[in-house]
């Protein structure tokens, strides 16, 4: 790898910019976030340095990734359980991962307005996913938004993903453990489930299970039970549990919490917690260079507008895809040989 934009030692900014993101100033986590979303070569550098010289306060926290379907009440549930850890004496991250943002150009949905209780409370921190790139890039920067996290003291990392496309596997990758929040009636509703996702979740939770829902609730778990006995679990210590919770009267999610705890010292145990971590940073290098490659295809001129040419000879059916994409990965100095 180039050491551009890299030097023996460390800049003083740079040194001055990670005390204070070590001692809690979210004034300054909020910047080195920015710092790490942008596209700028040498804003890069700096961020890639900065990463560097934090990594070693890193990767005491817990990382849980969140996803259901619009609707299912993720912002409800999280704004409870993050309000129930940070009194508890928990530092509790908030962020997302939204390959939607990728085709808008906006945020999640306005997160601070659909936690409300948790964008009020000094020890929650809420971070929306970037607002453009690949899905690949978006979940990159989120890893490394996560490390500053840590770094700044943040002991739950709750990342939330919007329920659809690849959106999940991407979550699944960058932590712990992996709840699927579910919404309550069985039949229809679980014929519409992705079987993906109940094969990458550590928990399912049937949500809404409150006053004229309880029943419903209750029998989609039971739904969502028989559905995972046919399948084999990621671990051979752990078994996937479902249980049902209503964000909203904050009912099980004290449940939730203990399934959770119960997930991280079994699998800490048996080595399994540290294999999953060493896994997950390779493929966040993957993630890394995919990204790097789109770059280079948005940020080279002749690239871009060679590409251009490509793709639209491709739409007309005059070059064939596959030499489009030989001459593509030529010009990026990837061809064969």
């Amino acid at each position: 790898m180039s050491n551009a934009g890299q030097s023996s030692e460390t800049d003083p900014a740079i040194l001055d910019m990670a005390d204070r993101v070590r001692s809690g100033d979210r004034a300054t986590l909020a910047r080195a976030i920015t710092l790490i979303e942008s596209k700028r070569a040498d804003h890069r550098a700096t961020a890639h340095q900065l990463i560097q010289h934090l990594l070693p306060h890193t990767g005491q926290a817990w990382r849980i990734g969140i996803t259901g379907v619009p609707g299912v009440g993720k912002s409800t549930t999280i704004d409870t359980l993050g309000s129930n850890l940070t009194a508890a004496g928990h530092k509790v991250a908030v962020l997302a991962v939204d390959p939607s943002s990728t085709r808008t150009g906006g945020s999640i949905l306005g997160d601070k307005t659909r936690m409300a209780r948790l964008a009020a409370d000094q020890n929650a921190f809420i971070r929306p996913s970037p607002s453009s790139g690949t899905l690949g890039g978006v979940a990159a920067k989120t890893r490394e938004t996560m490390l500053l996290c840590e770094a700044a003291g943040f002991d739950v990392i709750l990342v939330e993903t919007v329920g659809i496309g690849q959106s999940e596997t991407a979550v699944s990758d960058m932590v712990d453990f992996f709840l699927a929040l579910m919404l309550p009636g069985a039949g229809d509703e679980l014929q519409g489930i992705k079987k993906g996702v109940i094969e990458i979740a550590d928990m399912i939770a049937v949500n809404k299970a409150d006053g004229k829902g309880i029943d419903r609730a209750r029998a989609a778990a039971a739904e969502y039970r028989a559905a995972l006995h046919i399948l084999t679990p990621q671990s051979p210590t752990w078994a996937p549990p479902v249980i049902t919770v209503s964000g909203m009267a904050n009912e099980g999610l004290d449940e939730l919490w203990d399934h959770i705890k119960s997930h991280r010292k079994k699998l800490s145990n048996t080595g399994e917690l540290e294999e999953l971590r060493r896994q997950q940073q390779v493929k966040w290098m993957w993630a890394m260079i995919e990204d790097r490659m789109h770059a280079a295809l948005r940020n080279r001129k002749s690239v871009r507008e060679r590409v251009a040419e490509l793709e639209d000879g491709v739409r007309q059916g005059r070059i064939a895809a596959s030499m489009a994409a030989d001459e593509i990965a030529a010009a990026l100095g990837l061809a064969d040989g």
